[in-house]
């Protein structure tokens, strides 16, 4: 869908996928893209993200624009997804860019590849398609991430299995588990685990890893340190996940 503001990926004509802006085509046009660009509170110095699910490209563009040092990978399993790349400005893959069109749960559990980073925005008509939200799917999450890799979670407050999204992330990711309501967003939340087992680090470590991003980044960090940190004191019982706490 487009207009004179704006290029929209919609799932049929019913939930919305993705959005651009004309005259900022790799802003982060909606809230929850920058909320997960909080894995960088926890891992500041990624050297190769691999995203699951290209959508309009938001968040592919804003990080292979503003992290200059990083590869990203991606990968979509709908072809026709990735034939609208150049109509949302997704550039062509070079030595830092590859998209792949591939189902996300196989290429995980079959690549030898490791990633810093893993952000996790597959979804189809639905919602969180059942094999990306498995245990095996978690624990391939798991094994793909360094040892001091991070993986954030786009998930939807409304969804019935969110509990079970939830409790899954937490057995294989242990107590390294943070969760934040997306900014703009009553609908998503925003799991952050990390793989190498320390627990959430402070709001003033959070807001000083937001301080050395703050002149890169368009993303308010800082707003997303905050999030982290309500969402530690949240009752999440209220959404459903008393199997989580």
């Amino acid at each position: 869908m487009e207009s004179e503001h704006l290029v929209s990926l919609n799932f049929d004509g019913r939930g919305m996928q993705s959005t651009m802006l004309r005259a900022a085509p790799d802003a982060l046009a909606l809230g929850y893209s920058c909320t997960m660009m909080g894995f960088l509170l926890l891992q500041p110095a990624p050297r190769h993200i691999c995203m699951i699910g290209l959508g309009g490209g938001s968040l592919t563009k804003y990080c292979y624009r503003h992290l200059p040092d990083a590869c990203v990978t991606v990968i979509e399993i709908n072809p026709e997804v990735i034939a609208l790349r150049e109509r949302f400005c997704i550039p062509p893959d070079d030595e830092r860019l590859s998209v792949v069109c591939a189902d996300a749960a196989r290429y995980l559990s079959t690549t030898t590849r490791t990633f810093d980073a893993l952000l996790l925005d597959g979804f189809n008509a639905h919602g969180v398609p059942p094999e990306l939200s498995d245990a095996a799917f978690y624990e391939a999450c798991h094994s793909r991430l360094n040892d001091d890799g991070v993986l954030a979670a786009n998930l939807q407050g409304e969804d019935p299995r969110l509990g079970g999204n939830l409790t899954r992330i937490r057995e294989t990711f242990g107590s390294s588990v943070a969760l934040a309501l997306a900014k703009d967003s009553a609908g998503n939340i925003i799991a952050f685990a990390w793989k190498n087992g320390v627990p959430l680090p402070s709001l003033e470590a959070l807001m000083k890893q937001a301080d050395r991003h703050a002149g890169q980044h368009g993303a308010d960090l800082v707003e997303t340190a905050v999030r982290i940190e309500m969402g530690a004191r949240y009752d999440w019982t209220r959404q459903g996940t008393s199997a989580f706490l």
